[in-house]
């Protein structure tokens, strides 16, 4: 009985906001020792279940929680960072200096890395300390969480569906209370997308918000790096502590020492212009979702106090831009890994190797085109949104999390209708926005009949950041979801 107890006062620490475990830490009311064993039990109960490790680093997790003690104990509580102490995740696309970084990859199976990627380095020196490196399909060229190297990580609600991807090991970690707090990366919705599968926050930010630094990409206007959270107020910690520019990424935005968790107090959307999209313009959605989104955008209308208008947004088709888009980088990466000794085509999936297969035979014309055209059609689209809007709702995912996919890769069907790549379709909702270099963020708007969570996107104009976080938190004050836990 006693242990039963011990455990149950365990997990709900595990579940506690890291707002207000850094509270507690600074109070003294918490050790981070304590706060790091209940979380490393929780792991070894629970990951099994789930797989959302890569690489576990208990022991020096552990023992940085006992420096982050002492500076506890010797330290005037108004001087320490609110980050010190904290658990926090990286997901395997990341460098972690001295802890193995994979990719997903079975070539990259005993890498170590003697630098760290900036948004960690970043949390690093606030005092976060590292539980370990979390799952993504190779290379994050999926989007469900699976691969040669890992296997596959189940969605914490329900063990036979998925993640999503590629951030799935991050999203599932965040859900199932093994750490309050993670790091993903996003170029279509690999934040989003698992992060509204697992009922989490999500944050894809303004490009240039969180520079990226990586080798090959210095001019990447798509992939960005960002949280993954329970609630709001800690994917504004996050961002306020790995925000600012960096020399290293051209397009990093100037602003520095943004307080983002100050900026929510009193958030509100009262009286704000506020564009709702269905489906944007792309349909099906399956019909729990649509429901779910419908009484989300009630919500701000008629409980928040927003003027909401449901809009039409049109958009190229999304299946079609991927190919266009990324086909080309799936074969330079493909081809990386061949000039490298990195392996063969073996450990990509089928879809992915026909999106390569069709970009070997465009011109570079046709490339530049979509670059061009069609992007441009893409921002464009938004744009008129946010000329006359301040925010726009829309879905995160066609659906909610589908079992775990055979070949196809994904779902061939949505609300009874036939989708034209299974593989990507849950990436339907999320993959424009990120082209047009708008901030989105993903947070629970309700769950199904058979308790699977749906996530809602809020996004905004260019550099908005705080405005659809405030936003978010408005929403989370009137619909809160983190005390709902998955029963593992």
């Amino acid at each position: 009985m006693g242990g039963n107890t011990q455990a149950a006062h365990d997990d709900d620490l595990c579940f506690t906001p890291a707002t207000v475990l850094a509270t507690a830490l600074r109070d003294k009311k918490l050790s981070p020792v304590e706060l790091m064993r209940a979380i490393l039990d929780r792991i070894d109960r629970v990951n099994p279940k789930i797989n959302a490790f890569v690489t576990l680093i208990g022991e020096q997790a552990l023992a940085a929680a006992s420096v982050a003690e002492r500076q506890f104990s010797s330290t005037p509580s108004a001087e320490v960072d609110p980050l010190c102490g904290l658990p926090v995740t990286v997901k395997d696309m990341t460098l972690t200096a001295g802890v193995r970084t994979t990719f997903g990859s079975r070539h990259f199976a005993n890498y170590i890395p003697t630098e760290d990627g900036l948004i960690w380095a970043r949390l690093k020196a606030r005092g976060a300390i590292l539980l370990g490196k979390t799952t993504t399909p190779e290379f994050g060229n999926h989007s469900v969480t699976e691969s040669p190297l890992t296997g596959i990580t189940s969605n914490p609600w329900d063990i036979s569906r998925t993640t999503g991807g590629s951030s799935g090991g991050a999203a599932a970690a965040v859900a199932a209370g093994m750490g309050p707090l993670a790091t993903g990366s996003d170029g279509g919705g690999s934040i989003r997308v698992p992060a509204s599968y697992c009922g989490v926050v999500g944050l894809k930010a303004s490009l240039g918000r969180i520079p990226l630094i990586r080798k090959g990409s210095a001019f990447d206007t798509v992939t960005v790096e960002g949280p993954i959270t329970r609630t709001v107020a800690d994917t504004a910690m996050i961002l306020s502590a790995v925000a600012g520019p960096h020399p290293y990424d051209p397009y990093s935005l100037l602003e520095t020492d943004v307080d983002y968790v100050g900026l929510l107090r009193g958030a509100s959307v009262r009286g704000l212009p506020v564009a709702f999209s269905p489906d944007l313009g792309n349909p099906p959605i399956e019909r729990n979702v649509a429901a779910a989104l419908a009484r989300a955008a009630d919500v701000f209308d008629h409980v928040l106090g927003a003027r909401v208008e449901q809009i039409d947004i049109n958009l190229p088709d999304p299946m079609e831009y991927f190919a266009k888009w990324w086909g080309p980088y799936i074969v330079l990466e493909l081809d990386d890994q061949a000039l490298s000794g990195g392996g063969d085509r073996t450990d990509c999936h089928p879809a992915f190797l026909s999106f390569a297969d069709r970009a070997r035979g465009m011109t570079a014309v046709e490339h530049a085109r979509t670059e061009m055209y069609e992007r441009e059609r893409i921002h464009h689209a938004f744009a008129d949104v946010f000329l006359r809007h301040d925010l726009l709702l829309m879905p995160t995912t066609p659906s909610v999390a589908f079992p775990h996919p055979g070949p196809e890769g994904g779902p061939a069907e949505v609300a009874g209708k036939r989708v034209a790549e299974p593989v990507l379709d849950n990436q339907r909702c999320t993959e424009a926005i990120s082209h047009a270099g708008y901030p989105a963020v993903t947070v629970p708007c309700g769950f199904t009949d058979e308790g699977l969570p749906v996530g809602l996107q809020i996004a905004g104009p260019h550099g908005a950041d705080a405005a659809i976080l405030r936003a978010a938190a408005a929403f989370e004050e009137a619909m809160p979801w983190a005390d709902r836990r998955p029963a593992l």
